[in-house]
């Protein structure tokens, strides 16, 4: 097998600055870096993840915490947890997942969390460990997201374009940059169009949504479409309408947001907007292994583009 020293033969440097590269990379130029690592891939030369980890006097280890109840978020954040454990499992990584009442904030090399609120951002600043959020924000702090405002821009401009007469924002009662962004989306979708606006928000428990569509129906025109900041809302939507002796889709429309199993099992099937968990997990624990081994590097922050899916919970006029 390949040894360190075959690597700085054919590199033409010392083994010192294998080592480095292999170590420390951000300590070395780029083109050194491009040289060892074409002498790595020549010879099939890997290193030991574990010695290179003790040179670096690292774990190997990253924390993930939740900080909001898992019991109005599942199954959505599994497909998020199995995107993170996989890019880090290729990179020989343990995902180790906290409550956020945890103390203990050593003895890993980084951490990924999702979930924030306002109040959270001051004691996650305070964190000496490269940390990503899943969640855009306000406080400088490297995230990964779905672009929220583009999905519920498409979901509305898709109502639009369907001829609903009234299109009605159903959003969550939180104060969070994601839920902004998206009712930004409906904001400027509508006013594009020259139409009113209306927005309702409720926590994001569909037991809430349904008991207000429930209750209120008979004061929305039939054709209104319920815009929804989240199928788990829009389910709520749908049950309500059923319940008040109405139908989606032919007395009104409903379009939900995350596209993760909910929307599947929704009665009629809901047209969403769906966003790619498994990968936006893949990616956060990718910038955040960038960020543990390259330190001093600026990293971007990665917004990925949602789909609209359309179903059965809005009908399409053909013109």
């Amino acid at each position: 097998m390949p040894t360190l020293s075959d690597v700085a033969k054919v590199a033409n440097v010392s083994k010192m600055t294998v080592s480095r590269v292999i170590n420390h990379p951000e300590q070395v130029t780029e083109e050194l870096r491009e040289l060892v690592y074409a002498a790595m891939t020549e010879l099939d030369y890997r290193p030991n993840k574990v010695a290179k980890a003790l040179a670096q006097n690292r774990t190997l280890v990253v924390k993930v915490m939740i900080l909001e109840e898992l019991d109005t978020t599942e199954p959505y954040y599994m497909n998020l947890l199995i995107g993170i454990a996989n890019e880090l499992n290729n990179n020989h990584y343990a995902l180790q997942l906290v409550t956020p009442y945890s103390n203990d904030r050593t003895e890993c090399d980084g951490f990924i969390i999702m979930g924030m609120r306002e109040e959270d951002y001051a004691w996650i600043a305070e964190i000496d460990k490269p940390v990503v959020l899943f969640g855009e924000n306000d406080y400088g702090f490297n995230y990964v997201d779905s672009d929220n405002r583009e999905g519920t821009r498409k979901a509305t401009s898709y109502a639009i374009a369907n001829g609903y007469s009234k299109i009605v924002f159903i959003g969550i009662d939180v104060d969070a940059r994601f839920e902004r962004s998206r009712e930004q989306g409906y904001l400027e979708a509508m006013e594009s169009a020259g139409l009113q606006t209306e927005i309702i928000r409720f926590g994001n428990h569909s037991t809430h949504s349904r008991n207000f569509i429930r209750e209120n129906l008979a004061h929305y025109p039939k054709d209104t479409c319920f815009v929804c900041s989240s199928d788990r809302l829009a389910i709520g939507v749908t049950t309500g309408i059923r319940q008040a002796g109405m139908r989606a889709p032919e007395d009104y429309g409903v379009i939900g947001f995350d596209g993760v199993f909910l929307d599947q099992i929704s009665e009629p099937k809901l047209t969403t907007i769906k966003q790619d968990v498994y990968k936006i997990g893949e990616s956060c624990a990718a910038v955040l292994l960038e960020k543990i081994n390259y330190p001093d590097k600026e990293i971007e922050n990665i917004a990925f583009s949602p789909q609209l899916v359309i179903r059965n919970s809005t009908r399409v006029i053909n013109k």
